[in-house]
């Protein structure tokens, strides 16, 4: 557990390298505390750093043929890290866009500021049966109003109802 400045520094230096990823078309798939690395500016400042995009997505490429999708890995399998996975991503990973990792920086928020995972199961089976239909582990997030918010929006089940892009969120 964090302090929650510190949290949200953290996560908010995510949704920078995140939205240059996805500004290129690439969609990690599996953010998860372990791929991002704090490291130190010559300062002394923290500095976060997105690490393993070896299952990422990478989407609306531009070829001489037009556009095209491609992905790094084989999507008919279950591919990340499943107590950070979206639902859609659950269902059909060659199916998710950059809300998917929004998702993911919802979960990695919650359990950096309350030490708690958004879903607490024995079986992956059934991890992933509650990621599909059962509402994330509440958090109220003490002196920080609206925090609780922000991740409850980016646990939607729905990634219409998430935040858009990770502007929104980092302005949230």
């Amino acid at each position: 557990m964090l302090p929650v400045g510190e949290a949200v520094e953290y996560v908010l230096q995510a949704c920078e390298a995140l939205a240059e990823a996805h500004l290129a078309g690439v969609v990690h798939r599996d953010l998860k505390p372990a791929n991002l690395f704090v490291t130190h500016r010559v300062d002394g400042s923290s500095c976060v750093k997105i690490l393993d995009f070896g299952i990422s997505k990478l989407t609306s490429l531009t070829t001489g043929a037009g556009s095209r999708e491609q992905t790094v890995t084989n999507t008919t399998a279950i591919v990340g890290s499943p107590l950070y996975m979206s639902p859609e991503q659950m269902r059909a990973s060659k199916n998710v866009d950059a809300r998917t990792d929004i998702w993911s920086l919802g979960v990695i928020l919650q359990e950096l500021v309350s030490g708690l995972p958004s879903f607490v199961a024995n079986t992956t089976a059934e991890l992933c049966a509650l990621v599909l239909t059962a509402p994330p582990t509440p958090v109220v997030v003490a002196g920080s109003p609206g925090l609780d918010a922000v991740i409850a929006r980016c646990l939607e089940k729905t990634p219409e109802k998430r935040y858009a892009n990770v502007a929104e969120l980092a302005i949230a």
